[in-house]
């Protein structure tokens, strides 16, 4: 995924962006990057991996190494930056937070139609970032330039740029898959992926952007370069998964949503005659964790925490490249509480269901330490499209989601044209899906949240969000 921050202030920023990019770490363990402007030193950028460090502890340092009332920092789970940008529209640092499905073929137009250049990074392969830029220096400003660029781009960019006169741009993507909101302090402005991260900062809510419009931000104030759009598609896992507990989006907190659903699914297994006779409720950690109090709370089921994640060493589990290192990861993670497993009935609720892997394992890690049965609960519907926005999963293929891979096991590729059954778990379809996957993952039972529930717990217009990844509308 990824995430940014941005500030420009009457007084040194670097404090404000550095603590500020940091809460951003949950959303990417790949690159992290800082760019500064100050009217002496001009643009600075200094870039770090933290796939074996926290952004925090190689960023120690910055303060001495870099000053300017303005800066933006990201995190990034995809390609290095900030980028240091030379061209016809000056010089600027620039970052992004999004996906571009059809990179090759741009950068085939651009090579063919305006000639140039990009630097190659070993296999050939072009920083995306810097393919965003070369797009927006086509336009004789940034405003027609970013709007050039998100028209083209196959997937989504919300784009964050310091100019070489410290004004900051701040621009959603064009159908607002991801949040981007202002804060506003007596010196200054900020602005944010994630809203927590400036009130802790002093700052207070300015506004969020709506989905494509465009800003430039200076201590004096905030200027619209361009209006938003009539059109919305938030990412809905946001609140399932990606989102930090204490964000809101939409005016819709993270937290309290996650309370919200896991009390739907709960309801609808007491509809529907699956509330199953269990010891203890417990949440997949962390996010799972939420979801699963709301389902305690509205079954009357014992909620505990039969085993814990220890996190302040291991980077996310999704994060590594390789499975076989997002498995060792997941199993080294997990810590048992033997009296809360023992002998025990337990149904757990995760966040989602993805290649199912990590989730057998820690079925097997349970009924290692002495479970008699574990059940468990989705927090999102069957996952039946690779997400094509943001980088949500490193899935290459849909068959590498266990649903999709799953249905075809079931009637081939046939039943791909039935996939509304399969997500329904009411029908003959969705039941046979959900007793396969118990039995390949060694579930006692299996229920998903459907996605009416979701969009309910989310509360806000169906028609604002985005839920590709679950029923492949666009």
């Amino acid at each position: 995924m990824g995430g940014f921050f941005g500030a420009v202030t009457n007084k040194d920023a670097i404090y404000d962006v550095f603590f500020g990019t940091d809460y951003h770490s949950h959303l990417g363990t790949y690159r992290g990057g800082m760019a500064a402007y100050d009217e002496d030193e001009g643009l600075q950028r200094k870039i770090h991996n933290i796939q074996n460090s926290p952004f925090r502890t190689k960023f120690e340092n910055i303060f001495d190494e870099m000053k300017g009332r303005s800066a933006i920092g990201c995190i990034s789970d995809t390609d290095p930056q900030p980028l240091l940008i030379r061209s016809k529209l000056g010089t600027y640092a620039i970052c992004i937070v999004g996906i571009i499905n059809n990179a090759e073929r741009l950068i085939d137009s651009f090579l063919s139609f305006w000639g140039g250049h990009f630097d190659a990074m070993s296999g050939g392969g072009i920083n995306r970032t810097e393919l965003v830029a070369a797009l927006i220096n086509q336009k004789n400003d940034f405003a027609d330039g970013i709007k050039f660029a998100q028209s083209v781009i196959d997937g989504s960019a919300t784009i964050l740029i310091l100019k070489d006169d410290g004004s900051i741009i701040a621009a959603r993507d064009r159908l607002g898959r991801t949040p981007v909101s202002i804060g506003k302090r007596e010196d200054g402005y900020c602005v944010s992926f994630e809203d927590f991260a400036y009130k802790k900062l002093g700052y207070e809510d300015e506004r969020e952007l709506g989905p494509g419009e465009i800003v430039e931000l200076s201590v004096n104030g905030v200027k619209q370069l361009a209006e938003p759009g009539k059109e919305m598609r938030l990412c809905s896992f946001l609140w399932t998964y990606y989102g930090y507990p204490t964000s809101n989006y939409e005016g819709v907190n993270v937290e309290t949503m996650r309370y919200r659903n896991g009390e739907i699914m709960a309801q609808n297994d007491i509809d529907n005659g699956n509330k199953p006779e269990i010891d203890y409720v417990g949440g997949v950690p962390d996010s799972g964790t939420p979801h699963a109090i709301g389902y305690s709370n509205r079954s009357g089921l014992k909620f505990a925490r039969p085993f814990i994640k220890y996190t302040p060493t291991w980077p996310r589990s999704f994060m590594p490249n390789n499975q076989r290192d997002r498995n060792k990861v997941a199993k080294m993670k997990q810590v048992p509480v033997h009296e809360l497993i023992k002998d025990k009935k337990l149904l757990f609720v995760d966040d989602s269901i993805v290649r199912g892997t990590q989730m057998r394992e820690t079925v097997e890690f349970l009924y290692a330490h002495g479970a008699k049965e574990v059940h468990i609960r989705s927090a999102c519907p069957p996952i039946m499209y690779g997400c094509k926005y943001l980088n949500f999963s490193r899935a290459t293929s849909d068959m590498e989601l266990i649903a999709r891979s799953t249905i075809k096991e079931l009637e081939g590729e046939q039943g791909f044209d039935h996939i509304d059954e399969y997500s329904d778990g009411t029908t003959e379809r969705g039941k046979k899906l959900r007793d396969a996957i118990c039995k390949k993952l060694h579930f006692s039972s299996l229920e998903f949240q459907t996605l009416d529930g979701v969009i309910k717990s989310i509360g806000i217009d169906p028609c604002k969000l985005c839920t590709y990844c679950w029923n492949g509308k666009e």
